[in-house]
């Protein structure tokens, strides 16, 4: 494919500057989305499969399209085809361990107290990090679906969603689950290619599709947000946006974990404190208070 600079014209489908920015536009009002110049080859390379699939002959055809009222699965396409969904079990596992060793005893104490524990995974992907999050609260506190204790996955993209629902892997993929999960909540499918998320950690987690720029449609409050490698698509200001409604929904004493590659700015630097490689906590009401 030859691109000219300027118009980043290509043999087949004309991109022009302003194509790219009519897209770079919808993907920051709709979904928080800042997609830099840098992003042109990429943005081609997706979104000119979406031209073809739908039998259109050029990017303003296909920018008409985005803006009628009802082609919602097409806006959903569009987040597809520009995000990435790269995530695997216990990606990043120091916030596993401060999870285990600082989060969950207290966590598992107040649920046996009738307490309620509730955990977010925003932005779960193909539901890698919200397995692996069940599987840290089991290890813990395996009595946890006898109480309330209850893990919240979202993401975008609804076809991301499904997939994660359906709790199916590579078996590949069992490399990154400790041995010793492997054998309590994991099952190898029919044929040997694949593995299975085991009910128990199903019973745990409620799925649900969730753009992080809409309202949200719940109250929390969470005791322990993961939410990494999300904001590093955002602007600076919609990630300060971000980690203030976040820690608005978190309990006093509550966690958050974000992305290897972001940091916590703005307005939440008030409330929320790093205990340890990107996590945080945010602070008590008073002192002396526990996180319930």
């Amino acid at each position: 494919m030859t691109w000219v600079p300027k118009d980043m014209v290509s043999a087949e489908i004309a991109f022009s500057d302003a194509d790219f920015r009519a897209i770079a536009a919808i993907a920051q009002e709709r979904f928080g989305l800042n997609l830099a110049e840098s992003k042109k080859p990429l943005v081609y390379s997706r979104l000119s499969k979406r031209l073809k699939a739908r039998n259109l002959n050029g990017f303003p055809e296909y920018l008409k399209l985005l803006n009628q009222a009802d082609e919602t699965d097409e806006r959903q396409e569009l987040i597809s085809a520009l995000t990435t969904n790269v995530t695997s079990f216990f990606r990043e596992n120091h916030h596993f361990e401060t999870l285990t060793s600082e989060c969950l005893p207290a966590l598992a104490a107040g649920a046996r107290a009738r307490q309620r524990v509730r955990l977010w995974s925003a932005g779960c992907s193909s539901g890698q990090e919200p397995y692996s999050i069940a599987m840290s609260v089991l290890d813990q506190f395996p009595e946890a679906a006898n109480h309330d204790v209850r893990i919240l996955a979202t993401d975008i993209d609804p076809q991301i969603v499904g997939r994660a629902r359906t709790g199916s892997y590579p078996i590949e993929e069992a490399t990154g689950i400790p041995a010793a999960y492997q054998t309590k909540w994991v099952r190898k499918a029919d044929g040997g290619g694949r593995i299975t998320m085991g009910e128990p950690l199903r019973q745990l987690i409620t799925f649900a599709e969730l753009n992080l720029m809409d309202p949200w449609p719940f109250k929390g409050p969470f005791d322990v947000i993961f939410c990494r490698n999300v904001a590093i698509y955002f602007n600076q200001q919609t990630q300060q946006n971000l980690w203030q409604r976040f820690c608005q929904m978190l309990t006093p004493g509550g966690y958050l974990f974000i992305g290897h590659s972001e940091r916590i700015t703005g307005p939440a630097t008030q409330k929320l404190s790093g205990v340890g490689i990107t996590s945080y906590r945010k602070a008590l009401a008073r002192s002396g208070t526990s996180a319930h």
